[in-house]
C-alpha cells in the first residue's frame, strides 16, 4: 500500500513538473527531479535472484569389494597373520602336526597350504619337504586362515606363525614347492629359486595338467 502511494505521488509530481508554463531553472530542481523518475521506474522491480543449487548429493559408490570378488590371495595376504577381518574367513590356531610337505593338522582340521604344492611323499624331495615344513612349525603356534574352498578332504588355509611367517613362502623360498597361480594368482611366483620347476618337475607337470593329481 505504501508503495502505491509513493508511485503515485511520484507520477503527479512529475506531470505537474512538465506542465508548468515556465519550468524552474534552478539546477537544484535536477537531483529531485532524477530521484522520483528512479523511484517511478524502479517500482515493482524484484531484486534479481541467483539461482542456487541444491548441493548435489554423491550417489554412494558402487565399487565395494564383494564377498568373495578378487583372488583368493589378495583374500587371504589383506587379512593380518593373527586376524581375519574377511567375512569369509573361519580362523583356527594351534599347534600343527605336519603330513607332508604342503598338509597339516591343526586342532584335527586338516589343512592345505594355500597357493603352493610340495612333492608327495613318494616324490623325489617329497620327504625332504616334509621335514622342511617340521622344522618350519616345531614348538610354534600355527595361525590358519580358512577358505571355504576344500582340496579332496582338506580345507585350504593360508597358515602363518606368530611372528607372521607365510608357510608356503617358506617353503617356495626352500625350493620345496611350487606356486601354483591357478589358485595362488602367482602370489608366490616371485620367490621360487631358479631351476626349481626343474627339479620338481613331476609338481610342475601336474599344474599343466599332464600328470594327475597324486602321480
Amino acid at each position: 500500500m505504501a508503495e502505491d502511494l509513493t508511485c503515485s505521488g511520484a507520477i503527479i509530481t512529475i506531470i505537474t513538473f512538465l506542465l508548468l508554463p515556465e519550468p524552474p531553472k534552478s539546477v537544484e530542481l535536477l537531483p529531485m527531479l532524477f530521484k522520483l523518475l528512479r523511484a517511478f521506474f524502479s517500482f515493482g522491480a524484484t531484486p534479481s535472484r541467483s539461482k542456487s543449487r541444491p548441493p548435489s548429493r554423491k550417489a554412494p559408490s558402487t565399487n565395494r569389494r564383494s564377498e568373495g570378488k578378487g583372488t583368493r590371495t589378495q583374500r587371504a595376504l589383506d587379512a593380518p597373520p593373527k586376524d581375519a577381518h574377511t567375512p569369509a574367513l573361519k580362523q583356527v590356531s594351534g599347534k600343527a602336526y605336519v603330513i607332508d610337505g604342503d598338509t597339516i593338522v591343526i586342532n584335527k582340521t586338516h589343512i592345505r597350504l594355500f597357493g603352493v604344492d610340495a612333492p608327495e611323499m613318494d616324490q623325489p624331495y617329497g620327504k625332504k619337504a616334509k621335514w622342511a615344513m617340521v622344522k618350519l612349525t616345531k614348538g610354534q603356534v600355527v595361525t590358519a586362515n580358512l577358505f571355504p574352498d576344500r582340496s579332496y578332504d582338506r580345507v585350504v588355509g593360508h597358515c602363518v606363525l606368530d611372528d607372521g611367517t607365510d608357510l608356503s613362502e617358506e617353503l617356495v623360498k626352500q625350493g620345496l614347492a611350487l606356486d601354483w597361480p591357478k589358485f595362488s594368482g602367482g602370489a608366490y611366483t616371485e620367490f621360487e629359486p631358479e631351476g626349481v620347476r626343474r627339479r620338481l618337475w613331476r609338481v610342475a607337470a601336474k599344474h599343466k595338467g599332464k600328470l594327475k593329481p597324486g602321480v
